[in-house]
């Protein structure tokens, strides 16, 4: 009898436990959701949240996963969605973001000794050129041209331009560089800031020579000239205070420009 009387017991006091933890039901009209944000990270993804504090309501967000869990009345988080679609895209307030100062050094590489003494490097690229010159074939390296550029993040940046110099004469045409770049979005990390690049396309007009004319009057024999088209594409993140070699693009058989990248955000 002490036994069922102590199970009983020991039951009925089980029930009050779960009853006691048993979760409160939802109040009538406020949900949950999760509002995946597609585009958006690092200081735009923060500005969006910022953006989402007028609501004052409870949600949390992760920068990683991308995405918003919001706890609110239906119609509310059914506005907060409709911001986030509205806002989570290129060139939204959300997006447009801080300035980049970004620099663009071309460096002319050759296999060959160069004829005469080539000019010296700045002091900020040499070690750059020492570490072509250990792990390539290309061991004369010269500055052919620097571009500085003032870019922003969540804008799409195009900008042509004419490099220095003439590649193969006094006569030929002058080559050129087309740039096009979309920083999508400024984040910290552990190490320092970085810039992630959606989209980094250097493409380059190089004329070569394609024949020459029939010799007329003179002693002049007039030579043709043609464009080939070579380009480096790619896409990732950038660090601050950094230089990256974004890559090679060969002007011949002995000879090629490596492009390298430096950029400073502006507070």
């Amino acid at each position: 009898m002490k036994l069922t009387i102590l199970t009983l017991a020991l039951t009925a006091s089980s029930l009050m436990i779960a009853q006691e933890k048993a979760p409160e039901p939802m109040p009538p009209n406020m949900v949950s959701a999760v509002i995946p944000v597609k585009t958006l990270s690092g200081d735009a993804f923060q500005r969006l949240v910022r953006l989402l504090k007028a609501f004052k309501v409870s949600f949390s967000a992760d920068d990683r996963l991308r995405t918003i869990l919001v706890y609110a009345p239906k119609d509310i988080v059914e506005q907060m969605k409709r911001v986030v679609q509205e806002l989570d895209r290129p060139g939204s307030e959300a997006a447009v973001g801080r300035n980049i100062d970004l620099t663009l050094s071309f460096l002319r590489c050759s296999m060959k000794a160069p004829a005469e003494p080539s000019v010296p490097l700045p002091p900020e690229l040499e070690s750059v050129a020492k570490q072509l010159r250990a792990a390539t074939p290309y061991k004369n390296v010269e500055v052919w041209d620097v571009l500085p550029m003032r870019i922003q993040e969540g804008k799409q940046t195009e900008q042509t331009a004419r490099l220095p110099g003439k590649l193969l004469g006094a006569n030929s045409p002058p080559p050129t560089a087309m740039i096009r770049l979309f920083p999508d979005a400024v984040s910290q990390k552990d190490t320092g800031r970085s810039v992630r690049f959606e989209r980094f396309n250097i493409n380059f007009h190089i004329p070569y020579v394609s024949g020459t004319f029939q010799p007329g009057q003179g002693s002049l024999v007039p030579t043709q000239y043609n464009f080939m088209d070579v380009g480096l594409n790619t896409s990732g993140d950038f660090k601050e205070g950094q230089k990256t070699v974004l890559g090679k693009v060969g002007l011949d058989d002995d000879s090629a420009v490596f492009v390298v990248v430096a950029l400073k955000v502006l507070d």
